[in-house]
């Protein structure tokens, strides 16, 4: 069922909400005169405007201007759901885009706090006409990097929801609100009324987050810090050379409430066993071991847990490598077969840890907008220590759904359109191959991801955190900046399946896991991986 309604507010209430009560610069469009009762010589018309004028204070069913949300500026537009059901006509299409004119003018995000019941009836054509404008001052907006956040209101519906509601970058609603395309009284008699409520788009990832109304201002200003906008100067032009992403800086132990002291013990054991691991680990396979010991590759993979990352060709340089803390073992795996054992427990770190830790604060995008979720890929933006704004995709170690791929490259292409530098965490047994993700169009939608990483022009890195499944893994890698921990493995395929499509008996997958050589160090040799991170 859906959440009680949140109390409605007017168009300056939900303003104030965001600005903490501080001015709105307001502005307005050049005055446009209509003729009697509007395009249609709808009777009456004037009559109703006169009334809602009375009725609220306001001229038309928009207000915008600029204004500050927590320290970043940004152009602020709100509906007035009392001037005739904050519907749209040709004068709120003036006004809307007037305001994203304003925001592209001046270089500043665009924050719209919706609450319409759609196209104005009494205009007809002419007011269905204004969502048209309204997309292409939108797709102006998006052009140019800048960020557009949408919080939705009750009630949020028709066309306003189809442009200035779901067509923004991210969609935060306020509990119990009605969002949907069909309004109340248009749709089926017998429709489930939990679809067309912020609770049900958020579960079919219409929505990003349900936000109370006491929390709206600390996450909208959150978002607008993340999502790139800056006070002083408006938003920066993307692609931005000088925000690489970075790996991230400490990965912790899988259990958030493992002591930081127990954490650090463990990576200084780890540290002090490296060499002798690592000279166990070349016993194995003598002649192997002898042939690679005198490559460059090899030196490498010996000395990555001490060096820094080089920068990738024709991109900024990455941060320091960090050492990776309380791996599921010491040192690397002496074999194929430890190495996938090794990514497969249950002790080695997962995304949460990882993000948990690389960020101060996380902001999650939820949901591929198209009607899917995936619980095992985690999206969205956050903020260094520094400030420093990057998007992140993490795979948690499950089968990744259709719907976790094209959630993955919305994600990184609104992070290359702003500007925001993407981490990509992989780890996952492989893509979902049930028949239900491929009715969902899997292989469409992994292209999709494909397609979107290597067009991206924001640096993108990407580290192995565990299982690196075919090319359900690599879809999420960066080309020529992927990194690995000492956990971790990839491979064309899981070594049992190979054993198996081979014809091997099962007792030959661990010999089979050596031909594929997907440990860490492998990976660095045959130049997959730039460094393991240990």
């Amino acid at each position: 069922m859906p959440a009680e309604p949140s109390a409605r507010m007017t168009a300056r209430e939900a303003i104030a909400l965001l600005t903490g009560g501080a001015d709105l610069t307001e502005h307005r469009p050049p005055p446009r005169t209509l003729p009697p009762d509007g395009p249609l010589g709808w009777a009456g018309y004037d009559a109703a405007r006169e009334r809602a004028a009375e009725r609220t204070g306001e001229d038309e069913s928009v207000v915008y201007g600029t204004g500050v949300v927590g320290d970043r500026a940004c152009v602020l537009l709100s509906f007035e759901f009392g001037f005739l059901g904050g519907s749209l006509g040709q004068l709120t299409g003036d006004r809307l885009e007037a305001a994203y004119g304003l925001a592209l003018s001046r270089r500043l995000p665009l924050v719209a706090l919706v609450a319409t019941g759609g196209s104005r009836m009494q205009e007809g054509m002419v007011a269905l006409t204004q969502l048209q404008r309204v997309a292409a001052a939108s797709t102006r907006l998006r052009a140019a990097g800048l960020p557009q956040i949408a919080v939705v209101r009750d009630p949020t519906t028709g066309g306003g929801w189809a442009t200035v509601g779901a067509g923004a970058d991210v969609v935060l609603a306020l509990p119990g609100a009605q969002v949907g395309f069909a309004g109340s009284r248009v749709r089926p008699p017998d429709a489930d009324p939990y679809a067309y409520g912020s609770e049900g788009q958020f579960a079919a990832g219409q929505v990003d987050a349900v936000v109370p109304a006491g929390e709206l201002r600390g996450t909208v200003g959150l978002w607008l810090r993340a999502l790139g906008a800056d006070v002083r100067t408006g938003s920066p032009g993307p692609h931005d050379a000088s925000r690489a992403a970075a790996i991230p800086a400490r990965a912790e132990g899988c259990e958030a409430s493992r002591a930081r002291a127990e954490t650090r013990e463990a990576a200084r054991a780890g540290a002090e066993g490296y060499e002798a691991s690592r000279a166990g680990a070349e016993a194995h396979g003598a002649d192997r071991a002898e042939r690679s010991e005198a490559s460059p590759a090899r030196a490498e993979a010996r000395e990555v847990h001490r060096a820094e990352a080089a920068a990738p060709e024709g991109g900024p340089a990455a941060a320091p490598l960090p050492r990776a803390q309380a791996p599921a073992s010491p040192g690397l795996p002496g074999t194929g077969r430890e190495a996938v054992v090794r990514a497969r427990s249950p002790q080695r770190p997962r995304a949460e840890a990882y993000l948990a830790d690389y960020f101060t604060v996380r902001l999650p995008l939820h949901g591929d907008r198209c009607g899917g979720t995936d619980p095992g890929l985690l999206t969205g933006f956050g903020l260094r220590a520094d400030g420093q704004p990057v998007a992140y995709v993490a795979q948690c170690g499950t089968p990744t759904r259709p719907a976790g791929y094209r959630a993955a490259a919305r994600t990184i292409r609104l992070a290359d359109r702003l500007g925001v530098p993407v981490l990509t965490l992989v780890d996952t047994p492989g893509a979902a191959n049930d028949a239900e993700a491929e009715r969902a169009g899997a292989g469409a939608a992994i292209a999709d991801t494909f397609a979107a990483i290597a067009a991206a022009r924001v640096p993108v890195t990407t580290l192995v955190i565990g299982e690196g499944g075919s090319g359900g893994a690599l879809a999420l890698a960066a080309p020529g900046n992927t990194h690995v921990t000492a956990d971790s493995y990839f491979s064309v395929i899981a070594p049992e399946l190979a054993a198996a499509i081979l014809k091997r008996p099962p007792s030959e997958t661990g010999a089979t896991a050596d031909q594929l050589r997907l440990r860490p160090q492998d990976l660095v040799e045959l130049g997959i991986a730039r460094s393991i991170v240990t």
